[in-house]
């Protein structure tokens, strides 16, 4: 505790006299539950924070001197100094990472509590939170999904009865303990400023967890010394509080116990090691270089690496053609068959088989690889979150591409930057299955093209087949991939036929396709509009007008260079899909073409989109919304006449 309180009161000083940059959060007076939860914990056990994370990290046996230079910003901190203060994280010590995000490390250590079972240890995840993340949904979600599959966690919360600027009465009433009984999990209480009974408390919860007994949720209410950032004014702090918290200090109350068992010299002792401890990490994190600018885009992707044959199951028969959804079983079907590593988890794809019927059988020839969830997207997310950073390679399925809006910080905030906060140190392989697809009037929340609200987040890898075969390679290109990806089916193609895949070639991802030659207009889409496309192609062969037709396959990266290649044929470009064309990927494209390819132009670059409205229910005014093949030939013949 003394190594914790020193850190953070040195911490404090150099933020003031501005050697660390960005926001700090000191848990100066909640000391004693960092250390006496950790305290019980192995090398092996997993932990995830909160943006007031310096004193886990440092409990969980994170290295001082690595934790300074992260906050200053250094090359050799814990992160590199991608993560500060607020983002911290030591995979070697088994921190997750603290999270900006109020609530967010609790899918995740979810996740990685999954991996644990799944794997079949004893290990155990400790999620800590403070007493304003109740009122997240993800706090909800988490538990909630940690109760229905009895996954070896223990949720603590500190409860220093603050949540930012506000008393904890004004915003919760509920106390935890009913809270608990009403996910029916288990329920205990500890002084949080007293060590000793938080580690009483814990090791007693944390055997029973290791034993099968299913989540806790431990409360351990401490006080907050000081402000909810440094430079707070802490005006809604009344006198009576923060004499109150004076009176229970952990340090003073566990010193006070030292002194009467007659050993006082120790604590002398501690405080110069301490001191001296501090003072070296300090000059440590000074010495150390910033992050060359050469570096600036590291971390930002694994490296995929050299991609071999892909393993195929011995019991493989060949056929000529093959329906996607199908073909979407079969990449599924021979990656839990080639991997032990890869699960599946979302809503009703084990015994259910999926909405649509994709995962139907596999359930029973995997058992417990599929696993079926409460709805609670966030959770889903976060529990691939979690299980991928443990090594896993979980796919897991957004039932509709709608609903990304739901889970989106654990895609946005948490999978595509979690490589590059921790410096390189962790690799999230989570997949994310999904489908979208207007036409069958599905209305506005049922419809929506969204891949450019993904392909916009660094970090991420977006795919969108458009064939049977291309949906088979595309989706075991991405399980096998390092990096998060989502794959977004339309789900008109489900039903449609097409070549079968050659099951052991490995597609690459970022590469786009030319699925038709010719000399007179390049076309460019993906997904269902790139059938649409050819469909258009071969009707304007019949007109003497060649077009080229590109399948782009994959939405982020976007493979510019094939594009230009047959931009450089044609001298013509037009980008068609069903996603509004108001900032989609045709205005990109068109951008980076303007700019990079200008003299190969002809003609000006044309986009064939919906109009920018949400997707229409009736039948007649959705397909006067939705591009079709006739709008595709009518703008290749107004460039061709241009």
């Amino acid at each position: 505790m003394a190594r914790i309180r020193r850190f953070e009161e040195r911490t404090a000083q150099l933020y003031r006299d501005g050697e660390i940059p960005g926001f700090v959060h000191v848990s100066i007076g909640q000391e004693a539950v960092a250390v006496g939860a950790c305290s019980v914990l192995t090398g092996r056990d997993i932990i995830t924070s909160t943006h007031r994370g310096h004193g886990h990290v440092l409990a969980k046996g994170g290295d001082m001197g690595r934790m300074f230079a992260e906050l200053l910003g250094r090359a050799d901190g814990s992160c590199r100094g991608r993560g500060g203060s607020m983002h911290i994280a030591d995979l070697d010590a088994g921190v997750f990472g603290a999270n900006g995000i109020v609530g967010a490390g609790l899918p995740i250590a979810t996740g990685a509590a999954m991996a644990m079972r799944l794997r079949g240890t004893s290990d155990v995840a400790v999620a800590f939170f403070g007493d304003g993340a109740v009122a997240q949904g993800a706090f909800h979600e988490a538990v909630n999904l940690a109760a229905v599959k009895d996954l070896p966690i223990v949720f603590l919360c500190e409860n220093n009865h603050f949540a930012e600027f506000s008393d904890a009465s004004v915003i919760r009433e509920l106390p935890l303990a009913d809270r608990a009984r009403g996910y029916g999990i288990a329920y205990a209480h500890a002084d949080g400023n007293d060590v000793e009974a938080v580690a009483r408390v814990m090791a007693a919860q944390v055997a029973r967890v290791r034993s099968g007994a299913g989540p806790v949720l431990v409360e351990a209410e401490t006080y907050r010394a000081r402000g909810h950032y440094e430079g707070d004014q802490q005006r809604y702090r009344t006198p009576e509080d923060l004499a109150a918290r004076e009176a229970n200090d952990p340090l003073a109350i566990l010193a006070a116990r030292i002194r009467a068992d007659g050993d006082g010299d120790l604590l002398a002792k501690i405080a110069d090691e301490v001191e001296r401890e501090v003072e070296a990490a300090i000059a440590f994190a000074r010495a150390a270089p910033e992050p060359g600018a050469e570096t600036l885009q590291e971390y930002v992707y694994s490296p995929v690496g050299h991609r071999p044959p892909l393993p195929v199951p011995a019991d493989v028969q060949a056929t000529p053609a093959i329906k996607t959804s199908r073909a979407i079983r079969a990449a599924l079907e021979d990656e839990l068959a080639t991997d032990p590593s890869v699960f599946l988890a979302g809503i009703d794809v084990a015994a259910g088989g999926n909405v649509f019927g994709l995962t139907r059988g596999l359930h029973e020839r995997f058992p417990g690889r599929l696993i079926d969830t409460p709805i609670s997207e966030t959770a889903i997310m976060g529990l691939g979150v979690g299980a991928a950073m443990s090594g896993l390679r979980p796919v897991v399925e957004l039932m509709y591409l709608d609903f990304i809006g739901v889970c989106l910080d654990q895609l946005m905030n948490q999978a595509a930057k979690m490589r590059f906060m921790t410096g390189g140190a962790v690799q999230v392989p989570l997949t994310v299955r999904t489908q979208f697809g207007a036409g069958r009037s599905s209305g506005s929340q049922h419809s929506q093209s969204l891949e450019v609200l993904l392909a916009a987040i660094p970090g991420l890898k977006v795919v969108m087949p458009g064939t049977p075969a291309d949906a088979y390679g595309l989706l075991r290109a991405a399980v096998r991939d390092p990096n998060p990806v989502i794959v977004i089916e339309n789900r008109l193609l489900y039903e449609v036929s097409g070549d079968a895949p050659d099951r052991s070639e490995s597609l690459e991802l970022g590469r786009a396709h030319v699925v038709r030659e010719g000399s007179d207009v390049t076309v460019v889409s993906y997904s269902r509009m790139a059938q649409v496309c050819l469909a258009a192609a071969r009707e304007l062969a019949g007109r003497g007008i060649e077009c080229e037709v590109v399948d782009l396959r994959t939405i982020a990266p976007l493979d510019y260079q094939t594009i230009i290649a047959s931009l450089a044929k044609t001298s013509r470009l037009l980008i068609a899909h069903e996603a509004i064309t108001d900032f989609g990927v045709g205005a990109e494209i068109s951008a980076h073409v303007g700019e990079h390819a200008f003299e190969l132009l002809d003609a000006p670059i044309k986009r064939v989109g919906a109009a920018r409205m949400p997707p229409p229910y009736a039948p007649n005014l959705e397909r006067l919304w939705l591009p079709d093949q006739a709008a595709v030939v009518r703008a290749v013949e107004q460039l061709v006449a241009y």
